[in-house]
């Protein structure tokens, strides 16, 4: 936009806005667009400017880098062009920082960027960078990314997924959160559901919800390294990366980094891309599965396994059981009341992997304990090859928890 008079004023259906120029503490400035009233346009201009400021339809939210237009059709475009055009050049600093964060998968997190900026409505694995120890740079990577993307990237903090508002992100390319702790089930489903999504239903405060095309990635960061949100196994939504400590903290890293943004663009921009596309989020499963990964599914696999012991205490402590005998698919029914997804291997694996029991070899009669409304009651005679447990054996385990 110029910088004459009626060129800082657009009309967007029948609201006008003005391009302000934002001083940021850095000394930089972001421009912004903000609603200003046609009476104070009219108080400061003469009335004539009101036939020469640019009128659009509506607004549209196109991302691309490659070949940004900020009009479509007579809409305004929200998304922003990226600040740094690519230029050759050299970005030893861009590596060593990224050898640091993806480690041995340094070449596929190159290809993850790659996607990022080359395809930006490509659905990607939820990145989630983790460590227990401070220093290690988590939390300059997504700074990183924000110097990249601008503001097509939004921190957001655990409360901003939970609340009913969003507009504020909806749109965004990159939604990025630090010290992350989503312990609850309905956040972990959220999240997952938002990653593999193509529209997405945004709500201002007080407007009505307005559902929108959604492209949006997720980045998280966490100094908790296996309890930082629910993954149950079989997950092929998350990139899990433990990131080691820095051996010596650079204090001007990101700004070296900054420097190094148009050369680093011109490499994404003429890269091979090594990973196959093979699944809807491009990467093999195979390549997601790291240990760390692993070690978080195994948390709530014992997560898993309270609940399981809670459900069957209380079964035994009610009914005032000795022992109990149960199917793998009675507690099911209990598991899903309680939102947890459970399938009946894991289930398996609890009895038998850490609790050293065997089901009976044959059918036989036992006493099934069923959900009915939401209270338990007793008692259906049933045949299944069930296990028997033991209150002694329930309360051994009460006091390992």
């Amino acid at each position: 936009m110029s910088s004459s008079k009626d060129t800082q004023y657009i009309r967007v259906g029948t609201t006008y806005y003005k391009y302000v120029d934002i001083p940021l503490i850095s000394g930089d400035k972001i421009r912004r667009l903000v609603p200003w009233s046609r009476q104070t346009i009219l108080h400061d201009h003469p009335s004539k400017i009101l036939s020469k400021i640019k009128k659009f339809d509506g607004f549209c939210n196109i991302p691309n880098h490659l070949e940004y237009k900020e009009e479509h059709n007579n809409f305004l475009n929200l998304y922003k062009r990226v600040p740094y055009l690519p230029k050759e050049g050299m970005f030893e600093t861009t590596v060593y920082f990224l050898k640091h964060i993806f480690g041995e998968q340094y070449e596929i997190g190159l290809d993850y960027l790659t996607i990022l900026y080359r395809y930006p409505t490509q659905m990607l694995p939820i990145l989630c960078l983790v460590s227990k120890e401070r220093k290690t740079g988590k939390t300059k990577f997504i700074d990183f990314m924000k110097l990249i993307f601008s503001e097509n990237m939004t921190y957001n903090t655990n409360e901003d997924f939970r609340s009913q508002f969003n507009s504020d992100w909806a749109g965004k390319l990159l939604i990025c959160v630090d010290e992350v702790l989503l312990d609850r089930r309905e956040d972990s489903e959220r999240i997952k559901n938002l990653a593999t999504a193509s529209s997405f239903k945004s709500e201002a405060k007080g407007k009505d919800r307005v559902e929108s095309e959604f492209f949006g990635k997720f980045i998280l960061c966490s100094n908790h390294e296996d309890n930082f949100i629910q993954i149950d196994s079989g997950e092929t939504r998350y990139w899990i990366r433990k990131i080691p400590r820095f051996e010596k903290e650079d204090i001007n890293l990101l700004q070296r980094l900054k420097e190094e943004i148009p050369a680093f663009l011109f490499h994404l921009l003429n890269r091979k891309i090594l990973s196959k596309r093979k699944t809807r989020m491009w990467f093999e499963e195979s390549i997601l599965r790291t240990e760390a990964l692993k070690k978080v599914i195994y948390r709530n696999r014992t997560h898993l396994q309270v609940e399981v012991l809670m459900i069957l205490n209380g079964i035994v402590e009610d009914f005032e059981l000795e022992e109990i005998q149960v199917c793998l698919t009675d507690l099911l029914p209990f598991l899903k009341q309680s939102s947890i997804k459970a399938s009946r291997f894991e289930i398996k694996q609890i009895f038998e992997g850490e609790w050293n029991l065997s089901s009976r070899e044959n059918s036989y009669t036992y006493t099934r304990y069923e959900l009915v409304g939401g209270a338990i009651v007793a008692r259906s005679q049933q045949k299944g090859r069930y296990y028997t447990i033991s209150k002694e054996l329930l309360n051994e385990k009460m006091k390992e928890r």
